[in-house]
């Protein structure tokens, strides 16, 4: 089984794209960074592509690594990591997620978000302060 988990961060201007997770499960209804766990065999940029497919019905282009972090979930250390990604379009089909928004980092800090993807913040910010100067 793959301990990976993707995300993808989209960004526009000084926000990036979050959504809202449905009800139920640990996760439900927290605010997170889109993305999901690589499939066995699979590349992260390919688990990105298909995870957007499923979740967004979106087709996404997959740039380079910004942020990783760790996590444990049930016991097993999962490593999430963080890439570039950018839409062809946005007319979304939520399947697993009731909301999406562009959001600034110090929004997020406030928001009920996934407490792998926080991990996230910190190498996230240093990224986007050192690109697109804000």
């Amino acid at each position: 089984m793959s301990s990976v988990s993707v995300a993808g961060i989209a960004v526009r201007g000084n926000k990036v794209l979050i959504a809202r997770r449905v009800p139920g499960g640990e996760l439900g209804e927290k605010w997170e960074f889109p993305g999901g766990k690589a499939e066995e065999g699979e590349t992260d940029a390919e688990a990105l592509v298909r995870e957007f497919e499923e979740e967004f019905r979106a087709a996404v282009t997959v740039g380079p690594c910004v942020a990783s972090s760790s996590f444990e979930h049930k016991g097993v250390t999962r490593e999430l990591r963080a890439y570039l990604i950018n839409f062809k379009n946005f007319d979304f089909v939520l399947s697993e997620h009731t909301a999406w928004k562009w959001a600034g980092l110090a929004e997020i800090e406030k928001l009920d978000f996934a407490g792998s993807d926080r991990k996230l913040l910190s190498a996230l910010k240093v990224y986007l302060e050192g690109n697109s100067g804000i």
